[in-house]
């Protein structure tokens, strides 16, 4: 960081005190109307599940000039570490779904069918806290229980975890306690360790 910078930190944290969203772009347009140069560091690709919309509309709004530099989504990096997330005979398809709606809740309009297709790799973004009722669906959906999960922790940085099982015991793992890191949870045949 260049000297005589400020940092000002605007991370999110589920279910911990975190600054609002509209804080946050309150914060761009202001330090941006002052001219200085501002950059906004996301984790990950912050147009998957990361609020960018939101800063841009924004900055639009308050007629300020933005330049958004992609960065590799975090499902990206963790197979260019590890494994694919697709395979042509035993996954087909990926899909990355959100587990928290704007209220941290699980959202109400997923596409079950979808969801529950046992040839997918699903990678959930946000999905600790709602994990546990997103598991008891997809059963119910058809998902076998034992379907393939695996929980992967600060993906990208030195203290990356990796934790695999099944849809039921990963449900079961978080509802009796987590981790405050940020995760993705995949689930499907290539979360299997015979997979990977």
């Amino acid at each position: 960081m260049p000297a005589g910078a400020d940092l000002v930190a605007v991370g999110k944290r589920a279910g911990r005190p975190s600054p609002k969203q509209d804080h946050v772009s309150r914060l761009l347009v202001d330090h941006a109307q002052t001219g200085a140069r501002v950059v906004r560091l996301k984790s990950g690709d912050g147009g998957i599940f990361g609020r960018l919309e939101e800063e841009i509309l924004a900055l639009q709004e308050a007629g300020i000039c933005y330049e958004i530099i992609p960065a590799s989504p975090q499902p990206v990096r963790r197979r260019r570490r590890r494994d694919p997330l697709t395979r042509r005979l035993t996954a087909r398809r990926v899909q990355f779904i959100t587990g928290a709606d704007t209220t941290g809740n699980l959202p109400d309009d997923l596409n079950w069918a979808a969801l529950a297709d046992p040839l997918a790799t699903t990678v959930v973004f946000m999905g600790k806290r709602t994990f546990p009722r997103l598991a008891e669906a997809l059963v119910a959906h058809g998902l076998p229980p034992d379907t393939p999960a695996l929980l992967a922790e600060a993906v990208g940085h030195p203290d990356q975890s990796l934790h695999r099982s099944t849809i039921a015991a990963l449900a079961t793992s978080l509802a009796g306690g987590r981790s405050d890191k940020p995760a993705l949870i995949l689930y499907g045949p290539l979360a299997d360790p015979a997979e990977g």
